[in-house]
């Protein structure tokens, strides 16, 4: 492709969940527009491909609780129209301070149900002295590369064009268009760019417009627990520590999401497997709950995510033309809340909805 220059309307760059979800909302709100969309590898096979997949009803502000609402529906309304996607829905409880439940009631949605339990019924996971727990409802996960490869065919079908194994090592706004320079040394010129890296901040082509944002990288570390779910088991969500333990039902085993501490790292240098000080806090943390299942816990993923200032998702214009839209910096919330990012984005660039063309219905 080199010395190849290609237009088109939109170019998405960045093909994870968020990414792929803001190209399936804009082709469902104007599918009249020529969309590409870009990645440096394959879709999905970053952060996305990593994600535990975790969606729960809840948000400590009251965008990310609309958000977190609207996703919640858009999730359920695709489950309903593709009953064989990979989004298994699972019953919740949730451990926090005794005396926290207005707290806990301010944060959750309405469709989480919270009512108050005893003891964890069963398993490994006990409420330690001062702490009470919650049944919930709301939840589900999901194989996160497996739905955004779902959503890549249907895009596929619908006339929107993958440029896979394409790194953007240029990208300039203009007066009249956004000039993208691949690797592979084609030239992309699109009206208008969705930009949306995952924890990619650092990338020359876009580091500087990218910079005033103040989103930070931090670690993301999860421990496989090499024991099988019972049927039935719920999510349990360690709320005070930002924590929780996931039944894979799909894969036969637990997963234990914790708070790593590790900033500004890069998506190009964590990959290297988990370190001693990663599993001791990890550990430290699991302990506490559930101190049968850390000898269980000996290893499992990292990546990273990328977080904006307020712990919110970043969705604007990064140039006075508003030509580039950054969305992301969702602060590891990147599934649960990327419909949502992609409604935002997708209202930024078509601000007026043509009518009879209902959002975010794409086939």
């Amino acid at each position: 492709m080199a010395g190849v220059t290609t237009g088109v309307d939109v170019a998405v760059v960045g093909a994870g969940v968020i990414g792929c979800m803001v190209a399936r909302e804009l082709h469902a709100r104007a599918p009249q527009t020529s969309l590409m969309v870009l990645d440096r590898d394959t879709p999905a096979s970053g952060a996305s491909r990593r994600s535990a997949g975790l969606h729960f009803p809840r948000g400590a502000t009251e965008r990310i609780r609309h958000m977190a609402a609207l996703s919640h529906d858009r999730y359920a309304a695709l489950r309903t129209r593709h009953p064989g996607v990979p989004l298994h829905p699972l019953p919740m409880t949730l451990i926090g301070a005794a005396t926290g439940e207005r707290a806990l009631r301010d944060v959750y949605l309405p469709v989480a149900r919270l009512r108050r339990a005893g003891p964890v019924p069963g398993g490994p996971v006990r409420v330690p002295e001062g702490a009470a727990a919650w049944t919930g409802e709301g939840c589900h996960y999901a194989d996160v590369h497996g739905l955004t490869q779902f959503v890549v065919r249907r895009l596929r079908a619908g006339g929107v064009v993958f440029r896979e194994g394409a790194r953007v090592t240029g990208l300039r706004p203009g007066e009249r268009d956004v000039e993208l320079r691949l690797g592979t040394g084609e030239v992309v010129r699109a009206g208008r760019v969705v930009l949306a890296p995952g924890p990619w901040l650092a990338e020359p082509a876009w580091r500087d417009l990218v910079a005033p944002l103040g989103a930070r990288v931090k670690k993301v570390v999860a421990l496989h627990v090499d024991v099988a779910p019972e049927p039935g088991d719920p999510v349990v969500v360690l709320h005070d520590e930002d924590a929780f333990l996931l039944p894979l039902h799909d894969r036969g085993h637990w997963l234990f999401s914790y708070t790593c501490p590790e900033w500004d790292v890069g998506p190009d240098a964590v990959t290297g497997g988990i370190s001693a000080r990663n599993l001791h806090e990890a550990h430290a943390v699991l302990a506490r709950y559930a101190p049968e299942l850390v000898r269980h816990a000996p290893a499992g993923r990292v990546f990273c995510d990328a977080y904006g200032p307020g712990r919110e998702p970043l969705v604007g214009p990064l140039d006075p033309a508003g030509r580039v839209v950054f969305a992301g910096a969702a602060g590891g919330s990147g599934y649960r809340l990327a419909p949502a990012i992609a409604a935002e984005a997708a209202g930024l660039l078509l601000p007026k909805k043509p009518s009879g063309v209902p959002e975010g219905m794409a086939s």
